[in-house]
């Protein structure tokens, strides 16, 4: 088991890690965080939002399943947004450079961290 700054540095040792925050989406506090390249309070609070906003949707939709993680795909950037199987309400925030990071390599020690992270 890691501590959630155990978890962060390990997501910051991937080639083009930007920043990585852990945050209470009931909340949109964070947990956690490192790194530089976004304001973390801000992106925090915003993509609490895009959480709550891609679950309403899915109630509506009458969809009986869980987010495994949402990709936000910028000209420079990946923002993975992971929520944890751990505990509710809780998700995982990384940032990478797009033009330095493998984003399958990404994805999965994102997956591969929150598996380990204890609260």
């Amino acid at each position: 088991m890691a501590t959630i700054k155990q978890t962060l540095d390990d997501l910051m040792a991937i080639d083009g890690a930007m920043c990585a925050a852990v945050v209470d989406s009931t909340s949109g506090m964070m947990l956690g965080a490192i790194g530089t390249g976004v304001d973390l309070e801000v992106a925090a609070a915003g993509n609490t939002e895009v959480v709550r906003a891609k679950n309403k949707t899915m109630r509506a939709l009458g969809l009986n399943d869980v987010i495994e993680d949402i990709l936000i795909t910028l000209g420079k950037q990946y923002h993975i947004i992971r929520p944890s199987s751990r505990k509710d309400g809780v998700f995982i925030y990384f940032v990478l450079d797009k033009a330095r990071a493998n984003l399958a390599m990404a994805r999965r020690k994102v997956l591969d961290v929150d598996k380990e992270m204890m609260f």
